[in-house]
Formats: structure tokens, C-alpha cells, sequence
């Protein structure tokens, strides 16, 4: 799921809010380097899922027999190969 720029920065000005809100963060002077750290990880962890998922539908694609797209063995297929790429590469 890709989120624009803009939709990325909304997301980070919320949860910055909100650790501010639960007193978790003094925010005082470091506000900006926060909102940058926070865009960086969603935007990090969209382009893993982004990956991981081109990764899971090359698996299906690569299967000695078709198995097409929305039908019930594929989606069963691609959560386990998805699961999998993600696993793999969070242990990188």
C-alpha cells in the first residue's frame, strides 16, 4: 500500500501528538528530527512490505504450474511466500 507524502507526514504529525499527548517524549527542541525519524520508519517499513510482496507474487509466478491471481490457492500461497520474505529479511 503506498501512501503519498503527504499522507506520510499527516501519519507522523499524529503519532508525534500523541507520544507528546501520553508524556512519553519531551519534545521541546528535538520536533523536527522526530517527525524526520518517524517519516523515515514508515516509509522504510511501506517499501519492506513493498518489496516482500514483489517477492511473494515472483514465488507464485515461478510455480511450474499457473496458479491464476484472486483465486483461492493463490491468495493461500501468497500469505505463506509473504509471510516467509518477511521473516527472511527481518532477520537480515
Amino acid at each position: 500500500m503506498r501512501l503519498s507524502e503527504d499522507r506520510i507526514s499527516h501519519l507522523s504529525h499524529l503519532i508525534l501528538d500523541k507520544l507528546v499527548q501520553d508524556r512519553n517524549v519531551d519534545v521541546l527542541q528535538a520536533e523536527e528530527r522526530m517527525l524526520r525519524e518517524i517519516k523515515r520508519t514508515i516509509t522504510a517499513e511501506l517499501q519492506f512490505e513493498d518489496e516482500a510482496d514483489a517477492a511473494a507474487r515472483r514465488t507464485i509466478q515461478s510455480l511450474s504450474r499457473r496458479v491464476p491471481e484472486g483465486s483461492r490457492e493463490w491468495d493461500v500461497l501468497y500469505r505463506k511466500y509473504f509471510e516467509e520474505e518477511t521473516n527472511r529479511r527481518r532477520k537480515i
